[in-house]
């Protein structure tokens, strides 16, 4: 989710799900320790809890990377071992370190000695077209010795060679029952799938079977499902209706736009919102115009979802109302 899951994105995710655990993309240990470090760890309170996904191999980078994330107020250090992009092979960290497990262990001891957040990891299910389960069982363990109690298995290989990221997500099988065996194996942690949910009804299903689950490329086509599994989980939470989203999001973009981010690092999140509904094709045409995006008018997301609104017959709402007590209804 590398310049996907910004923290643009992430304030209105938690919008559409207040419940939910959020996830940075994946920032280097090397952009942490010799670039902006504000550039790359600031965030919104509302946005919590949100854990910090780190990708590097060195122990002291990562135990240095991991103490500016407690720093800067994150939930939890995660540590990513199941990229497969020739970028992140060249650097010797992401899915390659599962061939590794002992310097992800040595890095994972590293991390937890340094803070005093939870650290957890996340993984494939194997390297290439290794599909035996002895190795990431021995994997799992490995990292499991040193203390670590929370595993994202993305229910898939990870090929180094030959096949793109975005095939790296598709084409190798996904595999949910070797998954199932390592939360049967290791019954004292809590175990995440990841790869291949899309739908609410098969996301809650797989709650069944996992301690949760974690939606990565979906959320971001379609992030209206955050809402649906939210309402479903939580009938009795009360999700702010989509004008108070837009409304939030005005307001949001408002304060960002002041301090010089471009309205487009904002609005793209939202592009994939009213995917499948009335009206869908001219709400994303309006947030993806770059001759109205170049205005950095926030007003511009009020008046996309007043178009899509008419077009629906839903009803549109005054921000000037609102404006009215100083506060905002999120």
């Amino acid at each position: 989710m590398i310049d996907v899951t910004d923290r643009h994105c992430r304030y209105f995710h938690r919008l559409l799900a207040p419940r939910a655990r959020l996830y940075t993309e994946m920032i280097t240990t090397g952009a942490l320790l010799h670039g902006k470090v504000a550039r790359h760890l600031d965030f919104d309170p509302a946005e919590e809890p949100v854990a910090l996904q780190l990708g590097g191999s060195e122990p002291e980078a990562l135990a240095a990377a991991a103490r500016l994330g407690e720093q800067w107020g994150y939930d939890e250090i995660n540590l990513n071992c199941g990229c497969p992009s020739e970028r992140v092979q060249r650097g010797a960290f992401g899915a390659c370190l599962m061939a590794e497990p002992g310097l992800v262990a040595d890095g994972m001891k590293a991390m937890q000695d340094a803070v005093s957040i939870p650290v957890t990891v996340k993984h494939r299910l194997g390297l290439d077209y290794d599909d035996s389960y002895d190795f990431v069982r021995d994997f799992v363990g490995k990292i499991y010795d040193t203390g670590c109690r929370v595993f994202i298995v993305h229910a898939r290989n990870a090929v180094l060679k030959g096949l793109s990221p975005k095939d790296n997500r598709e084409k190798p099988p996904l595999r949910y029952a070797m998954a199932a065996r390592l939360k049967a194996d290791f019954p004292d942690c809590a175990v995440v799938l990841n790869g291949g949910i899309a739908e609410t009804g098969q996301a809650l299903a797989l709650m069944e079977q996992f301690d949760g689950v974690m939606l990565g490329r979906a959320a971001w086509h379609n992030p209206g499902v955050l809402s649906d599994i939210t309402r479903a989980c939580y009938p009795a939470l009360a999700l702010p209706e989509p004008a108070q989203v837009v409304e939030a999001m005005v307001r949001y973009a408002g304060r960002e736009v002041e301090k010089g981010v471009p309205l487009r690092l904002i609005a793209r999140s939202m592009l994939g919102w009213m995917s499948g509904r009335t009206g869908a094709r001219a709400w994303r045409r309006a947030l993806s115009d770059h001759a109205l995006l170049n205005r950095n008018d926030p007003r511009l997301i009020e008046r996309a979802w007043a178009d899509l609104a008419s077009r629906t017959g839903q009803a549109a709402y005054e921000l000037a109302a609102s404006e009215s007590d100083g506060q905002s209804r999120i």
